[in-house]
């Protein structure tokens, strides 16, 4: 005999993920706010406005340690590996990390575009949420935000203008700048 679910569509439809681009919320922090610490679940419940928070899906790379590491690689390795203990322990928070890759001279971060992506096409497409909101300045991502739109997902990107892509700009549905009274809201 087949259990039949059924699944309030409407629901669904009214939940948001938020996907934080870790490198890229960090360097607005310092360059354009001096450096606050704030509460990335109340930032994530504000961003997600009215819609009920899904998840939050944060991604980054664990700093650079040489063998042996320096005191400063050391010290810099720990500070991260405490704030990523941190995220975890935080209702509706998913930790993403790559790794960081020697790229001509200097580290990239590698797996952690396509790791964003991918999760924002899979519960778009999955219809898991109604709202992607995306904290992020890279135009890679663009071919995961039509996808998402085009599985009718509304897509929200919060962002610096210091730190834009015209074409990332133009891809989303709405769009708003993290300002400092946003940044005020949520200070620890």
């Amino acid at each position: 005999m087949a259990v039949i679910m059924d699944l309030d569509v409407n629901s669904l439809a009214d939940r948001a993920a938020v996907f934080i681009d870790g490198a890229y919320l960090t360097k607005i922090l310092d360059v354009d706010f001096g450096k606050p610490k704030i509460d990335l679940a109340r930032f994530s419940d504000i961003l997600c406005g009215e819609y009920e928070r899904l998840r939050t899906y944060y991604y980054n790379c664990m700093p650079y340690q040489s063998n042996p590491s320096t005191e400063e690689e050391s010290r810099r390795f720990a500070s991260m590996d405490k704030f990523v203990y941190t995220l975890r322990k935080l209702p509706r928070f998913e930790v993403k990390l790559g790794r960081l890759g020697l790229v001509g001279g200097e580290f990239v971060q590698k797996r952690v575009d396509i790791a964003l992506a991918a999760d924002l096409v899979r519960l778009s497409c999955g219809r898991m949420i109604g709202k992607a909101v995306i904290v992020t300045g890279d135009s890679d991502f663009l071919p995961a935000i039509e996808a998402a739109k085009e599985a009718g997902v509304l897509v929200t990107l919060f962002y610096s203008e210091s730190s834009i892509h015209d074409e990332l700009l133009s891809a989303v549905d709405e769009r708003t700048p993290i300002d400092q009274d946003l940044i005020d809201l949520v200070a620890r």
